[in-house]
């Protein structure tokens, strides 16, 4: 099962967004749930959203937020890809590498992407995002599956500059309006790590690593990061990036105004947005 979050009300003084489901081309909305994370609040949300019969839109042309617009939390994974490590010279980590995004970082998979006045070394990061679909604390690492409501396409756009101004990672992370996410949320039972993952600008690849190289599996992480805080529905984990990143290139490359980032992971779908800079 696909779930999506639509915008409707464009041009319109009734704007607002609501929980779909995708049925090949159409678009069939899951009354009474604002976006798919409101959705994943419901215990029965999996048999709510396959029994839905709401209004229908066609996927064509459809304007979509980010899939799960106000995650309670996201958490992010550095050094994860042997390929990735490697390139940015660094050792395979004995532990998760682990540092926070915040919610208005985030953008839906077809809107432009923020280039900020204040950095000249913004880098791509193609990364597999698990969504939880169930509170758990201290969550075994052979049950952590049932606790993934599924998975979707995530770039942890970099502001390289900022990032490595300390040792701490988040203020070159979270930049407003940086971090496409979506399309939709693929259920687990259609979705298991190990397909190509690809970033490209302009259509010149930069990043083709299939998503089951990870060092730390998605049910290792569950596991790990809910020994530390409970995980609750809608909470976002990304799982990290391979290599191929801009800032380990010679000459280094970044993304400029204008240039159009695709990210793409096989049976997840696709996310395509256009670098524009900030007024």
């Amino acid at each position: 099962m696909r779930l999506l979050t639509l915008r409707t009300g464009n041009g319109t003084a009734t704007k607002g967004t609501v929980a779909v489901r995708q049925d090949g081309d159409t678009l069939t909305e899951i009354n009474g749930f604002a976006d798919v994370g409101a959705l994943l609040q419901d215990p029965t949300w999996e048999t709510t959203a396959k029994a839905a019969s709401g209004a229908t839109h066609p996927l064509d042309g459809a304007d979509l937020a980010a899939v799960v617009p106000s995650p309670g939390k996201i958490i992010c994974v550095g050094h994860n890809y042997r390929n990735h490590i490697k390139e940015m010279g660094r050792e395979v980590p004995e532990y998760p590498t682990l540092f926070a995004k915040y919610a208005e970082s985030l953008i839906g998979p077809n809107d432009d992407l923020a280039l900020p006045q204040e950095s000249d070394a913004v880098d791509w990061e193609a990364e597999l995002a698990v969504v939880i679909g169930k509170t758990g604390r201290r969550i075994p690492e052979a049950e952590a599956g049932n606790h993934i409501a599924g998975y979707a396409v995530l770039n942890d756009v970099s502001m390289r500059d900022y990032q490595f101004r300390t040792i701490q990672w988040l203020q070159g992370k979270t930049w407003e309006k940086s971090t496409p996410f979506g399309p939709a949320l693929v259920t687990k039972d259609e979705f298991t790590a190990g397909p190509l993952m690809t970033s490209a600008v302009d259509g010149d690849i930069q990043q083709s690593t299939p998503t089951g190289d990870l060092v730390f599996t998605p049910e290792y992480l569950v596991s790990y990061i809910s020994t530390i805080i409970t995980l609750n529905p809608g909470d976002v984990i990304a799982t990290g990036t391979p290599g191929g990143v801009g800032h380990a290139q010679d000459p280094k490359r970044y993304l400029q105004e204008g240039q159009l980032l695709v990210t793409t992971i096989e049976g997840l779908g696709q996310l395509k947005n256009r670098v524009v800079k900030e007024a």
